[in-house]
């Protein structure tokens, strides 16, 4: 994927599966490539600060070329920052990869935000390497290509081939 990736997920429960990202990522013999926004630049100890912490976060969606929401069991109930990431990604016109734990392919109706349902700037996909690896590599470059009728459709996006 070229330019950086915006990773939002349930830091409670599901930051298992953001370290499954970033250990691929280290594996020289995975092929799994993609640049971490939260890397771009390190938060102080005023992390406790909610305006603080917003503010770097704000900074680093700004740097990134997508959004990939990790959905678990809890996340569509997180509101502090996970709702606030995903109204922020929305208002910037991001491309949103909703990667289901599940590994449901396709809209998961019961995990998924609301706010990220039926949009047309989101595709979903089950959590797996090689679905990841796809969607960051060319949702992205697709979702630009549409145009401004097609992205304000309400639509939701998979990849068959990931069906079951």
């Amino acid at each position: 994927m070229s330019g950086a990736a915006y990773v939002v997920f349930d830091g409670d429960n599901d930051k298992w599966a953001y370290a499954y990202m970033n250990g691929w990522k280290a594996n020289k013999n995975i092929n799994f490539e993609y640049q971490n926004a939260h890397d771009l630049d390190a938060m102080t100890g005023r992390a406790q600060d909610e305006n603080y912490v917003k503010s770097n976060l704000r900074r680093r969606m700004s740097r990134s070329t997508a959004v990939v929401v990790l959905v678990g069991e809890q996340t569509k109930y997180l509101y502090k920052y996970v709702r606030w990431e995903l109204e922020l990604a929305l208002e910037m016109g991001l491309p949103i990869i909703v990667a289901n734990l599940n590994k449901n392919n396709g809209q998961d109706n019961e995990l998924c935000p609301a706010i990220v349902r039926d949009k047309a700037c989101v595709v979903h996909i089950p959590y797996t390497l090689e679905a990841l690896k796809h969607a960051m590599s060319n949702f992205p470059a697709f979702y630009r290509g549409l145009t401004k009728e097609q992205k304000a459709m309400k639509a939701a996006y998979s990849y068959r081939m990931y069906d079951k």
